[in-house]
């Protein structure tokens, strides 16, 4: 095989030329004893591309931009129905809901005592009845709407003792829980029932311009009938 002669080899055969036309350049090289020489060619043509080598790849290269979102797909169908769940702890909900109606009750129940309390500080009480005013004057009928709104009713006395109470609580002229609207003399409490007690002032009940269907209690504790439009104070009684 020929080899490409290194470039000082070319240069002495074109000298060695121009010395002697007779001498070919194949004399020439043919002389140079240190290293073969070959003919100068052209380059030839490219040949195809080869397989990819087994070395390391490059890093890959940074991500695109983001493309704009797609449309919406169709729902897609419903899976299978699951198993029944298991069936909770009834007894920690009964639990709870017994503890918050005892709680409740508690509730409920230091509320009416607190009420009691406080009706108690204003009012006086008589075996188990309490009698509370709240020191306005008005008409019987507004007293009864009042009485009975909170859940009580207009005093009434049916002994001495309770008498004076409200005489006590009163400090003043207020109204009884007993009227003769119903029938005319006929003096009654209005829960119902005749009279088991009474303090009448000396010639009282008169009925005096035939309109005195109402009862008053008056200074001393004695009772007087008036007209049930006049104003005087209220007084309720309530269970003790």
């Amino acid at each position: 095989m020929l080899l490409h002669p290194p470039l000082p080899v070319l240069l002495l055969c074109v000298l060695g030329m121009s010395a002697s036309k007779s001498q070919t350049c194949e004399d020439a090289l043919k002389s140079c004893s240190v290293i073969a020489c070959g003919r100068d060619g052209r380059d030839g043509p490219k040949g195809e591309k080869g397989d990819p080598g087994q070395g390391l790849r490059g890093l890959q290269g940074p991500p695109g931009k983001l493309g704009p979102p797609g449309n919406v797909g169709a729902p897609g169908s419903s899976g299978p129905k699951g198993q029944k769940g298991d069936r909770g702890d009834s007894k920690a909900i009964e639990a709870k809901v017994a503890t918050l109606e005892a709680e409740l009750r508690n509730l409920k129940s230091e509320l009416e005592h607190t009420k009691k309390l406080h009706a108690f500080s204003m009012g006086k009480r008589s075996g188990k009845k309490l009698f509370v005013t709240n020191h306005e004057k008005m008409p019987f009928s507004k007293v009864k709407a009042l009485c009975t709104e909170l859940r009580g009713t207009v005093a009434i006395p049916r002994n001495a003792e309770e008498n004076n109470a409200i005489r006590e609580v009163a400090k003043g002229v207020a109204f009884l829980g007993i009227t003769d609207e119903v029938t005319e003399g006929q003096f009654m409490y209005v829960t119902g029932g005749k009279l088991t007690y009474s303090n009448w002032k000396k010639n009282e009940p008169n009925d005096h311009g035939s309109g005195e269907d109402c009862v008053i209690i008056v200074d001393g504790g004695v009772w007087n009938d008036i007209s049930c439009q006049s104003s005087f104070l209220a007084v309720c009684e309530f269970p003790a």
